[in-house]
């Protein structure tokens, strides 16, 4: 991947968590966008969102945003000068919910560090 293709992943992850957090701040509370992958001739891209809470939040804040796709994709296009401006597609990144469920194993296997010490001694 290019280092410009870079910057314009990084640029649009920033500028859309930025059009969520100050025009839907309300609806888009516990949606985070976690990547995004532009194509290299910029005319798709698909945006990783992290959902908190179940399964049927996580499909409804999923719809919600592609729902609102158009409105803030033309927001972007006000923020961000791009030859083309890229469609987007909005997908579930799990990756944070399986690093949870790892660090839970971990903590199960492993004994706590405070265990692995022997008492002191007074």
């Amino acid at each position: 991947m290019s280092n410009r293709t870079l910057r314009v992943n990084e640029l649009i992850q920033r500028e859309i968590s930025a059009i969520l957090r100050q025009d839907y701040q309300s609806e888009s509370v516990a949606i985070t966008i976690t990547e995004v992958r532009v194509a290299p001739d910029l005319r798709d891209a698909r945006v990783f969102v992290s959902v908190v809470g179940e399964e049927a939040a996580q499909t409804a804040r999923l719809r919600w945003l592609r729902a609102h796709a158009r409105p803030i994709r033309q927001e972007l296009g006000r923020r961000i000068v791009l030859k083309y401006m890229p469609r987007f597609e909005y997908l579930l990144d799990h990756s944070v919910e399986r690093g949870t469920h790892l660090l839970k194993l971990l903590d199960e296997v492993a004994p706590a560090p405070d265990a692995a010490l022997p008492p002191e001694e007074t």
